[in-house]
């Protein structure tokens, strides 16, 4: 017996020392994004690599956000924070509202040919994002949305079906004792889908609101697609206004600017990462 205990100890402590290897592994990159940020421009592209620089330029922050504004005549970092801002609002809003009430209808609601709408919910999830471009590009142009925000956050006003999947998982493991003891006080579907499912939902809903933001704040190919004015770009289109278009880029500002890109996901995480990890353990206990 006291043989498998230490087998067992001696196990756990080299998942632990695995886990930490690999964690180290992928905050590698993260580090030297951010100690690039910190250099001197002479020694980002230095060889043989400098890995810690030799003066912290904490300025380099400050110089990133107001990066270009004597030419452009504004602050085009704090322009491209605020747009992604807003476009991200709006696209978390509609995803959550619309993916939980198909969710809702999948999960809680019977009617014919339930079953298979869902499976063909599901299926597009199968259809790569190359094979609409083009489609969905003639559709908006046709709707003259190019170079609006529109084509951004509409279609997630529309349900998505990696979205729909997670939240019927979640609002399957809701008894259904609840909504049937509701039904017999006369509540309404709409009624128990707002006091009931979705006040016990709050754990998927937020992790449904993560994905959808993180997908919005790093979204590229969208903005890249149906943005045409640079004081409409997004943060992740606008850090290619810090690469030169003359062979010279400022490394040390584009690893701030992308330093500070991130840093909101990373401190959203942080903050919401235990609401996180319960809405994925308990999602998908009920098939």
């Amino acid at each position: 017996m006291k043989s498998q205990q230490q087998a067992v100890t001696v196990q756990k402590v080299l998942v632990q020392v695995a886990l930490v290897v690999l964690s180290i592994a992928f905050l590698f990159p993260f580090a030297w994004l951010v100690l690039t940020a910190l250099k001197p421009l002479n020694e980002t592209m230095s060889m043989p690599i400098r890995w810690l620089p030799s003066k912290f330029m904490w300025g380099n922050f400050k110089d990133a956000a107001i990066y270009g504004h004597e030419s452009l005549g504004y602050y085009p970092f704090l322009v491209y924070a605020v747009n992604t801002v807003i476009v991200c609002i709006l696209i978390v809003a509609g995803t959550v509202a619309s993916n939980s009430v198909v969710a809702y209808a999948f999960a809680r609601l019977r009617w014919p040919g339930r079953d298979l709408a869902f499976g063909i919910t599901l299926a597009t999830m199968m259809v790569p994002f190359p094979v609409l471009m083009v489609p969905t590009f003639a559709l908006f142009r046709h709707l003259d949305w190019i170079g609006t925000y529109r084509p951004l956050w509409v279609p997630a006003w529309f349900g998505s079906a990696f979205s729909i999947f997670l939240l019927r998982q979640f609002f399957r493991t809701i008894p259904f004792e609840l909504t049937e003891a509701a039904k017999i006080d006369g509540a309404s579907e709409w009624r128990i889908f707002r006091t009931i499912v979705l006040p016990l939902s709050k754990a998927a809903l937020a992790v449904v609101a993560l994905f959808s933001f993180m997908g919005a704040w790093n979204d590229f190919l969208g903005p890249l697609i149906y943005l045409l004015d640079q004081k409409t770009f997004t943060l992740s289109l606008g850090l290619q206004f810090y690469q030169s278009q003359n062979g010279g880029t400022s490394w040390n500002l584009l690893m701030a600017a992308s330093s500070m890109v991130i840093a909101p996901v990373i401190i959203l995480f942080f903050f919401t990462q235990r609401l996180f990890i319960q809405g994925i353990a308990i999602t998908g206990l009920k098939g």
